[in-house]
């Protein structure tokens, strides 16, 4: 009920009220009616419900616990009630006994897993019946298996609960895929035979092969062969009806009364006859027992085979044509074959019993690779004669641990370094900076290197290097390959640091005159001194500084002196007002160094008395003050120099006409001094380098030797010592002069102590060991002489004295050269007597002779090592070639045989290509006169050849080698370390072209024989890199400001850009490509340029008024911009350099003051306005009365004042820094450390940069770093490893071979370095070598000797072929020697059959032919489905007959196949064609590799006949219908050519509607059911499937488009009813089920769950 509605609901659109309430009441009516059965059949509602079973608890481990579960009573409904409604009896138990797992079972249990089952389809697993299932590709099956847990002791079942503790249960099914079934594929046949008559009824046979084999339960393999009668004409003659047929021999037997025979011969030859004829001479004793013992070792006495010869027959017989045997007297009479021969008894291999395994190959614990490989071996005790079974091996191997409890650990190797080398910077210089010729005192950035070698781990370095007593304990280096990981750097960059120059400040100001020591004052001698100081922390301390002090003698010396500051005003004398009076001195005491000292230190001398001066009164002349003293013209005085100084002052008012002081002359407005007085000849201390550190004998501790690690960057400090360094007095521009001219004060030291380093000894590793004594030998088998060598490392080198290194480093001896080359080789003895079949055997055959026949002979072959001694046979079993052969056929010539001698070498050419050689034999016996024997065409006795004619041609093959550079063209380093720039990686080379030799006959032959050592050589260049080269720098430009900080550059040009992999040049200015700039800051002395002005000129008077010479005038002086020194102004230079606001004013207009007029002095400076600026601040200067006026008239005010204002008279001033610069390094140093700068500003408020005392004044925080590190990348070169050894040839043999080598990169470039080089490998090509190789010939027919069919023997030769190793040359043959030194195998194959049986079938007969080729490889696969079951190529045996009588007793015909890789995946079509002058078409079937074939394509729809079609239908999925008319199979569509016919069958995709049956409902592309069905519309029908092909194949309308246009009324007729039952009560719609299960599509799925 439940789906029928669920159905319906899929269709209804809409529903009224109604019918919801008719399904709710339906519903309930069901559910009360389910209940009302169940009471009914008499079934309790209630029943027992349990949980699932708890944990296993319990104190012991094992069977012991004990688990509960929750038991309940239920209602059906699902609700719980009491326990009294359910049965009791039927209650479940609500404990047991269970297994308390513990951690420890793990150990004991595991699960067992079994084989997986055979595939099952799906559909067999799903429903009962199988459905009909079309094959693509595989059906999808499951397969199952048992998984149960089990005691590992016993294999015993336990509980699945154990194991699933430790491990979830493994899956128990899995999908698999199910092969279609491959039927047999046969090819076409081959051209019909000649009849098998020549006269009567005979056959024709035509036969085919299996290319494909059937699989998977495909159809069999159809005949193989197809017959057909002929009848070439009747006979003339009786036929040809009986043939002799030769049966197979027999097995081997003895002869059955040989040996008592032997006995009887035996008895005579007893002890005493030998006695009688015995040989008294001992010498001639001794050569019959020497002679003796040679036939007992040419006699087949070893244990090692028991060759005995039987012998073996074979029946003839005579046949009918119908296969009947008959009497032979039927058949012509002719001579009968053997039917008895000689064979030896076969004897199958016999070996030993294993003996015991050998030692384990791994004798340490070894945790990477535990296991190693033991062997046992087994001996030979009887080889294989005959047709006996060959051996089996005799050696066999297993994997082993190594056991005992001692087993020490193997030796591991871990890779060990040398010490660092000293680290050098011009390893890192460009070709350009290498031909600077000065290349001292670099620093910075550098490179250090150091040696890679492997060490055996156990072997510890730490304490031999910490303890020099143990040096030999040192690990000794083993051979690189023995390390794995990788390898520890060779390189690594390192820092010298630069030296910090010493800098120093400008001189001071010369000195006062002082004695020596002021404390010592005998003596006038004195000096004057200047100073200058150290202003930065030079490298190595002051030491290396330049001299600080420099003296110049004087007299009259003094430690303490007056120093005048100023002068008072001028107090007139007597206290007038005016007039002549005294200026007191402002003076201080000071010391020699200017230091101001108490006043009383000054006592010695007189202080300066007060100067006279004049108050003028007012009408007296008004002078100004005397400026300043001018600087010094001269720094010393000698003969003809003086040094003078000048100062000035100028007229500030005339004297009135009388009564006056006048003004004086121009000359007393001028006064000059001397100065600087004291000598040119200044002395100062010079000092000399320090020289080594040296022991001090005073110092206690001694300096012991001692060693680091090489990693260690810590020098040592072991005692105190002392330096000494030279001090000499010095005249400035003459040289040395005595010590007593220069003052001992500041004399420097002449000694100082110093740290002693420690001395450090050379280390060395330990020599290594030997390296191995290869054995080779030459052709002749003489040992070949060869060298050994060891060597040792310098792990540390020596310094500060100690122990130097050993001189021999690496050491070379001559092996030991071997007496005996090892190998082995077999040796033959001498054939014994050929034995022939023992008479009574062969007496009856007709023409048999006692004494001669064919028979066998047999020979020793024993085991010798190179030298001719005896070895074991095993020896040469598995070192030596093929054993060689130990019997042979042989012929005892008969009387009537001819017997000649064999033939004889042939006589030796005069020239190559010229004349004959001949070879000849000779008849021996009786031969000589038998006239038979003198036939010289069936018996020659001579051979002429004409002499061999050996032309060989030289011709190169293949392509040049690369350009290889001549070995040792490499320059190593003092350090031995290869650096790409000290390699000679360029330069002329050679390349190499393979030449290659033929003969005459195009054969290929050793390249010796055309004189070539194999290479044609070509000299080759390769381009040395060229690195990127620029200008040098060039100077600094000026600092870009006068005052404060600015910038100042240098660049460098581009010169020539890098090329062939040289250093690329650094990033270049990206405006001008060429350019490289460095932009540093600077700082200029904002007093270093200074305006200097003269004083004011006399006035000139413009308003004149020339009895009082006074009034307006003007008044000019010359400013100069002047160099500022230490000592003052000293030279003018450009007015540029000063600043321009600053200049003072050339010119000034002011008023000449009359007399008795006030005058006053020139103003003052102006005072400073305190910040901050504000208009209510303001500024004053001052001046003072110089003349005062007189009565009634006034002086003007002293005082001038004016309001501060910002940026015109007041500044505020703060710190600006400068931008950091490049990083700076020394000018020595490549790259590495250095440093960047940045500095401070004072910048005025209006932005105008000042000396930075004004800021300092301020005492403004100056928060910020002025100098950081910064480091410049070194350019590392590229560095690589050596080239590796050459390889071994790619080919053994051949034209193509090719070796390489290899190198690797040890170091990547870095920064601006060169980069490394492309080519990493290299290749040459290997000299040309022919390919031998061992070849069968093709199988002989086969043969039947001297009758006409039967079993019978082919053979085949085994040649020797050279070929030139490509895949398609053949070859060609050539003499056996060249393939001597090759093991006797045929493409890998040891085991050479050279004959084998095989049957000559006789008249008549129907047989099997031989085995067709191996067809070709063949995938059993779906092409475009991705499926693939593996490759198999097959090959067959087809009957052939001869008689239409005998066909019933012909054999079945055979196939069989093998598997093989690399199979085509073919498709398989039908294909047709019409005949000419035929009606009906001929259709066959094609691979799609183009072969026709039988079997493979799709089965024929209907296959029976489809020639009721015209044409027939062979397009896939078609056939042929009852109106004779092409269509496709259900689900596929047709499609038409333009003439209407079938053209082929497309698939329809089709959207199948989810019906009742359809649980999830899901939409599905899937095939038609049945399109030839009737296509009238049943209601009710759900999966309808639509076919819009209105055409039918005739052009006309189809009838169901006509049922269409119907249906159409219908449905809306439909449509009208459906709306008019919606409102009423509908009605339930009946459902086809049937038909919805018909139409419904089963599409199966395996997704790995068990849910269908």
């Amino acid at each position: 009920m439940g789906l029928g509605w669920r159905g319906a609901a899929g269709t209804l659109q809409k529903r009224t009220e109604g019918s919801w309430y008719l399904l709710v009441t339906l519903l309930l009516l069901c559910g009360f009616w389910k209940a009302h059965t169940q009471t009914e059949d008499g079934k309790s509602v209630y029943f027992w419900e349990t949980g699932p079973w708890g944990r296993c608890m319990g104190s012991d481990c094992g069977p012991g616990g004990s688990q509960s579960r929750a038991v309940w009573c239920a209602h059906v409904d699902g609700w719980t009630t009491l326990h009294t409604n359910c049965d009791q009896a039927q209650r479940p138990s609500n404990q047991r006994n269970c297994f308390r797992v513990c951690d420890w079972h793990k150990d004991l249990y595991d699960w067992k897993l079994g084989a997986w089952n055979e595939c099952v389809p799906v559909s067999a697993r799903t429903f009962g019946a199988p459905r009909p299932f079309t094959c693509s590709g595989g059906e999808e099956g499951i397969q199952t298996r048992e998984v149960a847990c089990i005691l590992k002791s016993d294999g015993s079942p336990a509980e699945d609960a154990i194991c699933e503790y430790f491990e979830p249960k493994p899956r128990l099914e899995q999908a698999c895929l199910i092969p279609c079934p491959q039927d047999c594929v046969v090819s076409e046949y081959s051209p019909w035979t000649s009849c098998s008559k020549t006269c009567g009824t005979g056959l024709r046979n035509r036969v085919r092969s299996v290319l494909v084999p059937p699989l998977f339960g495909g159809t069999v393999c159809p005949n193989l062969t197809e017959f057909q009668s002929c009848k070439p004409g009747p006979c003339t003659g009786p036929e040809g009806m009986y043939s002799l047929r030769v049966g197979t021999w027999s097995p081997c037997a003895l002869t059955p009364a040989r040996t008592t025979r032997q006995v009887k011969r035996r008895k005579g030859k007893g002890p005493g006859l030998r006695e009688k004829t015995g040989v008294k001479d001992p010498e001639t004793r001794e050569l019959i027992q020497k002679k003796r013992t040679r036939n007992r070792l040419n006699r087949q006495e070893s244990p090692f085979w028991d060759i005995q010869v039987g012998y073996q027959t074979r029946e003839v017989t005579c046949i009918h044509r119908n296969g009947s045997t008959v009497g032979r007297n039927l058949c012509i009479p002719r001579d009968l074959p053997l039917t008895v021969q000689s064979c030896l008894l076969p004897k199958d291999c016999q070996v030993t019993e294993w003996g015991d395994w050998g030692s384990c190959s791994k004798t340490c614990v070894d945790p990477e690779s535990p296991r190693g490989k033991r062997t046992r071996v087994r001996q030979v005790l009887q080889f294989p004669v005959g047709e006996g079974a060959e051996c089996p091996p005799l050696e066999e191997s297993e994997s082993c641990e190594p056991q005992g409890n001692g087993v020490p650990p193997c030796a591991t190797y871990t890779w060990r370094t040398t010490e660092w080398s000293d680290c050098r910077v011009d390893l890192l210089l460009s070709q350009q900076d290498r031909r600077r010729s000065n290349l001292t005192g670099l620093c910075g950035g550098g490179l250090q290197t150091r040696e890679v070698y492997c060490v055996q781990a156990n072997a510890e370095l730490l304490k031999y290097l910490n303890d020099l007593r143990e040096k030999d304990k040192a690990s000794r280096p083993v051979e690189n390959k023995r390390c794995k990981g990788p390898i520890p750097n060779r390189s690594q960059l390192c820092q010298i640091p630069c030296p910090i120059d010493c800098e120093v400040s400008p001189w001071g100001a010369w000195g006062l005159c002082t004695f020596e020591n002021c404390d010592d004052q005998a003596g006038k001698k004195g000096f004057k001194l200047r100073k200058r100081q150290i202003t930065n922390e030079p490298t190595g301390g002051p030491g290396n500084c330049p001299h600080l002090v420099e003296a110049v003698p004087c007299d009259e010396p003094s430690c303490y002196d007056w120093r005048m500051l100023g002068l008072d005003q001028c107090i007139p004398d007597d206290e007038k007002p005016c007039g002549s009076g005294t200026q007191l001195a402002e003076v201080q005491c000071v010391s020699s160094n200017g230091e101001e000292v108490d006043r009383n230190l000054c006592s010695s001398s007189s202080p300066p008395e007060p100067v006279s001066c004049e108050v003028p009164c007012s009408r007296d002349c008004v002078l100004s003050d005397w400026t300043p003293w001018s600087t010094c013209s001269q720094t010393c005085s000698s003969k003809t120099i003086e040094g003078k100084q000048m100062r000035t002052r100028s007229i500030l008012a005339y004297n009135a006409g009388e009564g006056g002081s006048l003004c004086p002359n121009s000359s007393a407005l001028q006064e000059v001094r001397n100065c600087n007085e004291h000598a040119c000849t200044v002395y100062h201390w010079q000092t000399g380098p320090w020289g080594p550190c040296t022991e001090d004998p005073s110092s206690s501790s001694l300096n012991t030797s001692t060693s680091f690690r090489a990693s260690s960057n810590i020098q040592g400090l072991c005692s105190m010592g002392m330096q000494t360094r030279k001090v000499i007095c010095v005249r400035v521009n003459v040289g040395q002069v005595p010590p007593k001219k220069c003052p001992d004060g500041p004399r420097p030291s002449t000694l100082r102590p110093c740290q002693l380093p420690c001395k450090k000894d050379c280390i060395v590793t330990p020599f290594s060991d030997w390296t191995p004594c290869p054995v080779t030998c030459d052709t002749a088998g003489n040992a070949v002489k060869r060298t050994q060598s060891r060597k040792r490392l310098i792990i540390q080198l020596p310094s500060n004295g100690g122990q130097e290194c050993p001189e021999v480093l690496e050491e070379e001896r001559d092996c030991e050269v071997l007496k005996v080359c090892p190998g082995f080789r077999w040796k033959t003895h001498k054939w014994r007597k050929c034995q022939l079949v023992p008479w009574f055997l062969r007496q009856d055959s007709p023409g048999a002779q006692e004494t001669c026949g064919p028979g066998l002979q047999t020979r020793a072959v024993s085991c010798r090592q190179l030298d001719g001694t005896q070895a074991d046979i095993t020896e040469c079993l598995k070192f030596a070639k093929a054993m060689p052969a130990i019997t042979q056929h042989c012929q005892l010539p008969c009387q009537d045989d001819c017997q000649l001698t064999n033939w004889s070498k042939f006589s030796s050419c005069t020239a190559d290509c010229v004349g004959v050689r001949t070879r000849k034999r000779a008849l021996i016996g009786r031969s000589k006169k038998k006239d038979k024997c003198k036939n010289t065409q069936m018996y020659p006795l001579s051979e002429t050849q004409y002499c061999p004619c050996d032309k060989y041609n030289a011709q190169p093959v293949g392509n040049w080698s690369d350009c290889i550079l001549p070995e040792g063209g490499r320059v190593e380093s003092i350090l031995g370390m290869k650096v790409q720039g000290d390699i000679k990686e360029c330069g002329q080379g050679y390349r190499y072209q393979a030449m290659v030799c033929y003969d005459q006959d195009n054969r290929l032959v050793e390249t010796s024989r055309c004189n070539s050592h194999g290479y044609i050589e070509e000299a080759c260049i390769i381009p040395c890199p060229s690195d990127c080269k620029l200008s040098e720098w060039s100077n600094w430009s000026r600092c870009s400001k006068s005052c404060g900080s600015g910038v100042k550059v240098r660049s460098k040009w581009l010169r020539e850009k890098p090329y062939n992999g040289g250093r690329p040049c650094p990033k270049l200015d990206h405006i001008n490509q060429a350019q490289v700039y460095e932009v540093v800051p600077c700082q200029s002395d904002c007093n270093q340029y200074v305006w200097v002005a003269e004083p004011w000129s006399v006035w000139k008077v413009s308003n004149v008024d020339l009895k009082e010479n006074c009034g307006e005038g003007v008044q000019t002086r010359k400013v100069r911009c002047m160099l500022n020194t230490i000592d003052g102004p000293s030279e003018p230079v450009e007015d540029y350099l000063c600043d321009p606001e600053e200049m003072p004013l050339g010119a000034r207009e002011s008023r000449l003051p009359c007399p008795e007029d006030c005058v006053l002095n020139d103003w003052g400076p102006w005072s400073r306005c305190s910040l901050p600026c504000t208009r209510t601040n303001s500024r004053v200067r001052t001046a003072y009365t110089l003349r005062s006026p007189s009565v009634g008239r006034q002086c003007p005010d002293t005082t001038d004042k004016e309001p501060c204002s910002l940026n015109l008279n007041c500044f505020n001033y703060f710190y600006n820094i400068t931008d950091w610069s490049t990083c700076q390094l020394s000018p020595n140093a490549v790259c590495g450390s250095g440093i960047k700068t940045r500095m401070l500003d004072c910048v005025r408020s209006d932005g105008k940069s000042v000396d930075i005392k004004f800021c300092e004044e301020l005492k403004l925080e100056k928060k910020w770093q002025m100098n950081i590190s910064c480091v410049v990348e070194c350019p590392v070169n590229c560095q690589l490893s050596e080239w590796s050894v050459w390889s071994e040839c790619s080919q053994t043999c051949g034209l193509e071979g090719k070796m390489w080598r290899r190198r690797s990169v040890v170091q990547s470039s870095q920064g601006d370095g060169r980069p490394c080089p492309s080519q990493m490998e290299q290749w040459k090509p290997c000299p040309v070598r022919p390919c031998y190789r061992w070849q069968y010939s093709s199988w002989s027919e086969c043969r039947v000797e001297s009758v006409v069919c039967g079993h019978g023997m082919r053979y085949r030769n085994l040649s020797c072929f050279v070929s030139d190793g490509s895949s398609d040359g053949e070859g060609s043959q050539v003499d056996e020697e060249l393939c001597s030194s090759l093991e006797l195998a045929v493409d890998g194959d040891k085991q050479i059959r050279l004959k084998e049986a095989c049957i000559l079938p006789c008249p008549g007969e129907c047989y099997l032919m031989e085995w067709s080729d191996w067809s070709s490889c063949v995938s059993i696969c779906v092409k475009g489905a991705g499926v693939d079951f593996g490759s198999v190529q097959v090959r067959s045996r087809a009957v052939l007959a001869q008689e239409p009588e005998n066909l019933q007793l012909c054999p079945d015909q055979a196939w069989e196949s093998q598997p093989c890789t690399g199979g085509e995946c073919y498709e398989y079509k039908w294909f047709s064609s019409v005949r000419p002058n035929s009606t009906r078409p001929y259709i066959w079937c094609q691979r799609s590799d183009g072969l026709n074939v039988t079997g493979g394509c799709p089965p024929m729809n209907p296959p029976t006949d489809n020639s009721s079609c015209d044409p027939p239908c062979l397009m896939p999925k078609s056939f042929c219908s009852e109106a004779g008319i092409c269509m496709c199979e259900e689900g596929f569509t047709e499609v038409l050519s333009s003439a209407g016919q079938l053209d082929q069958c497309a698939p329809i995709p089709i959207l199948e509607i989810p019906t009742a049956g359809d649980k999830k409902g899901d939409v599905k592309t899937s095939r038609a059911i049945n399109p030839t069905q009737p296509t009238t519309i049943q209601p009710g029908r759900t999966g309808r499937t639509w076919y819009l092909q209105p055409y039918g194949p005739d052009g006309k309308l189809k009838m169901w488009v006509y049922g269409v246009a119907a249906g159409a009324f219908v449905l809306l007729i439909f449509i009208v009813s459906m709306i008019y039952l919606a409102c009423k009560k509908p009605k339930r719609p009946q459902r086809q089920r049937q038909q919805n299960n018909r139409l419904k599509p089963l599409t199966l799925a395996y997704d790995g769950d068990t849910d269908m």
